[in-house]
């Protein structure tokens, strides 16, 4: 079971030597991001810096930089278990006997239980400023030179629609800019900034808040693309096997925050107020994101643990910790693209690619023009429809070698015939669009071609050998003295 709480979580990483404690001091102004930088591209441990200057918390930094780390937070042995889990609840079995029935029970009393639980306490509320709220108190980051300040990096953040009550959780960066003012950077296509669409309509004050730590399946639950309207508490507890406990906010009480976090951060944004200009920040593209504005955050309280561990990470030039982030979602959502668009057999974000920037899709080709029929609907279905390049592959293609896929679009593609260009939404982050969040999106196909394609001539077999001969050789490896 997924740990759940930090402190919970760091400790098993310590048992297992996949946490190193660095005991000297150390400058969350850069420094931070250089040793993070050089032990995340190597592979190695998570870090917890026991001693930030200007701050009495710890910072850990590199928590989900492994494969094995991230399915450690899901409490999963590799992501294909919890994918299958997600594949099991949306298409299930429906019962037919009543053995089968009475089977079933236990599974439909356990998705039952499954909704956030609302508790009167938490771990997260044992120490509480108000008047005395102060955001430089805790280690945030400086990431790179050209930052525009101080960022919370690793926050989850709260908010509700005002209509429905609806609850979200996002993680979107927070650029300190006074003791109690920050900016909320969420970009238009993102719930949260929905959210705060909705209350600038309505003339309301925007109440919410911001979980540092809590479930170690949580940073990951703010990342996943859920649809609009699906509860990520809820998934949080279908990951976790058990409720998630949230508590009511000490100075916004309608928006519940997680009762094991080690920092909740509660506050308002006025729609009515200016915007503030935000950035540049050193991005997950490898790129600095442009100053742009966004909305103010006023603080109105800070309550944390008593001896409270501040979990931060660092984006930059791939591959970073949410790199692995991003593949859990990659393999766990498979089921849901799979839902969406039938065809896809398999599909890969490629590191290169920074999420948004390339897909690789593997279909079993059965008609004429069945890649741009994918193409189009991946285009249109959620955060994939961002994706500017997808390349799609016959089903003997492995899309998770990069190679292999490359391989064939060198062999199958005619650039004329084979290349479908369309407009649409883009990543924000996409520097290359000529408009912010709109810009041009590009398919290839990288299938063989059937009649009705174009002009296709015969086209030839690939080169393989025969499995008669592959097994002699395998037999007989040891003779050849290789």
């Amino acid at each position: 079971m997924p740990a759940a709480d930090l402190q919970s979580f760091v400790a098993e990483l310590e048992q297992r030597g996949w946490l190193k404690r660095i005991a000297v001091e150390v400058d969350p102004a850069l420094e931070i991001t250089e040793i993070a930088d050089r032990v995340t591209t190597a592979g190695g441990p998570a870090l917890l810096f026991e001693r930030v200057r200007g701050s009495q918390m710890p910072l850990l930094i590199n928590t989900f930089g492994t494969r094995e780390r991230t399915c450690l937070a899901l409490g999963c042995n590799g992501f294909d278990e919890v994918a299958a889990r997600v594949k099991d609840l949306l298409k299930p079995e429906i019962p037919t006997t009543l053995l089968q029935k009475l089977r079933k029970l236990p599974e439909l009393a356990q998705l039952g239980s499954l909704p956030p639980k609302i508790v009167k306490r938490g771990l997260c509320q044992e120490v509480v400023h108000t008047d005395d709220a102060n955001l430089f108190a805790l280690p945030a980051l400086k990431c790179w030179p050209e930052d525009g300040g101080r960022y919370i990096t690793l926050g989850a953040v709260f908010t509700k629609n005002p209509d429905t009550g609806d609850r979200n959780v996002g993680m979107y960066r927070v650029q300190l800019f006074e003791p109690k003012l920050a900016a909320m950077h969420w970009h238009m296509h993102h719930d949260g900034a929905r959210h705060f669409r909705l209350y600038r309509e309505r003339g309301r004050r925007m109440p919410l808040a911001i979980a540092l730590g809590g479930p170690a399946v949580l940073p990951y639950v703010a990342t996943c693309p859920l649809p609009p309207g699906i509860d990520e508490c809820l998934f949080a507890g279908f990951l976790q096997g058990q409720p998630l406990e949230l508590v009511p906010g000490v100075s916004q009480p309608e928006i519940e925050v997680p009762a094991t976090a080690e920092i909740v951060i509660e506050g308002y944004i006025d729609p009515a107020e200016d915007l503030i200009l935000e950035g540049p920040f050193g991005d997950h593209t490898g790129f600095y994101s442009l100053a742009d504005y966004y909305p103010r955050f006023h603080v109105t309280a800070v309550t944390h643990r008593q001896r409270p561990i501040y979990p931060a990470t660092i984006v930059g030039k791939p591959p970073q910790e949410d790199f692995w982030l991003g593949k859990a979602t990659e393999r766990i959502f498979l089921p849901v693209v799979q839902m969406i668009v039938p065809d896809v057999l398999d599909y890969d974000l490629p590191t290169f690619g920074c999420f948004h920037n390339c897909a690789f899709v593997k279909i079993r080709k059965e008609y004429p023009y069945q890649a741009r029929r994918v193409m189009h609907a991946l285009w249109g279905a959620g955060q994939m429809a961002l994706t500017k390049i997808i390349v799609v592959v016959d089903a003997d293609v492995d899309v998770h070698n990069p190679d292999d896929v490359l391989f064939h679009v060198g062999a199958n593609v005619d650039p004329q015939r084979d290349i479908e260009l369309v407009r649409g939404p883009v990543d924000i982050l996409d520097h290359a669009a000529p408009v912010c969040g709109a810009g041009s999106k590009m398919g290839i196909d990288a299938t063989r071609k059937l009649p009705g394609e174009g002009t296709v001539r015969a086209w030839p077999a690939e080169l393989e050998m025969t499995p008669e001969v592959k097994a002699l050789v395998t037999r007989r490896w040891g003779e050849y003295g290789l």
